[in-house]
């Protein structure tokens, strides 16, 4: 209906400027406006209800974990209809589009394509965990076809390693790749040595990832997080995975700084050496870190109140904790550095960044693989988190 969605495009930010969160105050004023316009009553309370949540599809595929089924049942919640999905979509794409030049790009196409057709397969009745257990024998099946010429053992035990979190949310072309990362690994005698590093560059997503496979260790996002902070890199997102054999394999996704391909891949090769250096014990992260205290500076004229959530309804597995703050170069291996301090287990991270605010989501377990439940324990998280998020 695209008569709807261009009055939810004209009055999707009217409430900016009012006393109240300007998403609500904006349904208040559509709710107004509408009748005025000649729209019937169901009309109005779609638009309403599009300027009310013209935010949400953006957070939930930027700071969500969307292999996560009850990220997806909480959305398909929301959203109630396919139709209702469709006009969000496109509001979405427009308000970010509509923001300025580079602020758009394929990476975050790909998240709202990705939320978008999961929700419409639980909106169209399927997506049940019986279903999901089918798509993940499917996505399996694809894998074996397209490497029919490697040795059967090898993607068999390739297979075998991991669980099922990880067919829903890597691709097929990701899977590819780490299956090579994997047999290099494999190669390699000594234990220090059995670290590889792939870097692809996508022009399209305006992102660089970093694909990491090394044996797991509990610093091991804070490691990476602050190789790439000493080398002026930022992480957009990270996709963590854990293998049954006791290995980490973790995609980094890197905001694309230059715009020549070659300088690209040069920053991102050298993140890549600091990486393997610090993994292998050939250099210290105290050593890495030595003279970047100008990474804690930040923009002065912004001021930005730091805030911590934990939240144990978003996720069946996990406690997602949420946190905002002044972005700067280093926060989130200060961040992730203080999650393993407080012996909390990192599922997955999403970093997102709004102007001069970062919105970080973390999906963690204690160390025996359970939500944080105590509430004392809830507070004792957030005073540390937030003592770290304030330091400049």
């Amino acid at each position: 209906n695209s008569r709807l969605l261009y009055v939810a495009l004209l009055l999707h930010d009217i409430g900016k400027g009012l006393d109240q969160d300007h998403s609500e105050a904006g349904r208040d004023v559509a709710l107004q406006l509408c009748p005025r316009f000649g729209l019937s009553r169901a009309e109005t309370d779609i638009v309403a209800w599009l300027v009310e949540n013209h935010l949400t599809m953006s957070h939930f595929a930027q700071n969500r974990d969307l292999s996560d089924l009850k990220t997806i049942s909480d959305f398909a919640e929301l959203v109630q209809s396919r139709e209702r999905l469709k006009l969000l979509l496109v509001l979405t794409v427009c308000d970010i589009r509509g923001v300025g030049p580079g602020v758009w790009n394929g990476w975050k196409g790909e998240l709202l394509r990705n939320l978008y057709y999961e929700t419409e397969s639980v909106l169209s009745g399927g997506h049940s965990r019986r279903d999901q257990r089918g798509r993940i024998l499917g996505i399996i099946e694809r894998l074996r076809e397209k490497l029919t010429d490697a040795p059967e053992q090898s993607v068999e035990r390739f297979i075998a390693s991991h669980y099922d979190d990880y067919w829903l949310k890597t691709s097929l072309k990701q899977q590819l790749l780490h299956f090579r990362l994997g047999g290099k690994v494999a190669e390699k005698s000594e234990q220090d040595e059995k670290i590889a590093i792939k870097v692809v560059t996508d022009e399209f997503t305006a992102m660089t990832e970093l694909i990491v496979y090394a044996p797991e260790h509990p610093m091991f996002l804070a490691k990476v997080a602050g190789c790439c902070a000493a080398g002026g890199a930022s992480i957009a997102a990270a996709q963590i995975s854990t293998t049954r054999t006791g290995f980490a394999l973790d995609n980094f996704y890197l905001r694309r700084r230059f715009e020549d391909e070659q300088d690209e891949l040069r920053q991102a090769k050298s993140i890549a050496k600091k990486i393997r250096r610090l993994l292998s014990g050939k250099i210290s992260l105290a050593k890495l870190m030595k003279g970047k205290d100008d990474l804690t500076g930040t923009i002065k004229a912004f001021s930005v109140e730091p805030v911590v959530n934990l939240d144990n309804t978003q996720s069946k597995y996990f406690t997602v904790i949420e946190v905002e703050a002044l972005d700067r170069p280093g926060l989130l291996y200060d961040v992730t550095r203080e999650l393993t301090e407080l012996n909390l287990t990192v599922s997955s991270a999403h970093i997102s960044t709004y102007g001069e605010k970062a919105v970080d989501s973390f999906y963690v377990t204690d160390l025996f693989g359970d939500k944080i439940k105590d509430h004392s324990r809830w507070s004792h998280i957030r005073e540390r988190l937030l003592e770290v998020m304030t330091k400049s």
